[in-house]
């Protein structure tokens, strides 16, 4: 392990490791990366939403929902059509087949969480779980 000064500087690197560390396995594990399940979770919601308001519900930048919806299009996880009325606006919708899969990728994405969280105390994940929404917060308010 590197060298570290204190105790903080401890903390913020195993954020950054866990960060870093983290995507990949949960993508390897439950099949999608977290930020098409977040897509997914959206559109399992509602019957069809405009891509730029499902992009502004997950808060990913525009050519990476429309990169992600490509793909899921193609994997017929997802329709996407043109708005007849304007045809700058792109409806989407998840198919029959993309509910399905949401179930199996919800199923291994509890699977990893169970994982990760092995020996962790109900008591230590609820402490751990405010300690991380107040650096969140904190993070948010740095400008």
């Amino acid at each position: 392990m590197i060298n570290l000064h204190s105790k903080d500087e401890e903390i913020i690197y195993y954020l950054h490791e866990i960060n870093k560390g983290i995507m990949p396995k949960f993508e390897r594990c439950t099949g999608v990366s977290q930020s098409r399940l977040e897509l997914l979770h959206v559109l399992f919601e509602v019957e069809e939403i405009s891509q730029t308001a499902l992009q502004k519900k997950v808060n990913i930048d525009h050519a990476a929902v429309t990169r992600h919806l490509k793909q899921l299009e193609e994997r017929g996880t997802v329709v996407r059509r043109k708005n007849p009325d304007d045809n700058r606006v792109t409806f989407v919708r998840l198919t029959e087949e993309g509910r399905g899969r949401l179930e199996g990728y919800c199923r291994e994405k509890k699977r990893f969480i169970q994982n990760v969280l092995q020996g962790i105390s109900e008591a230590d994940r609820d402490h751990l779980a405010d300690v991380l929404a107040h650096i969140q917060k904190n993070v948010k308010e740095i400008q």
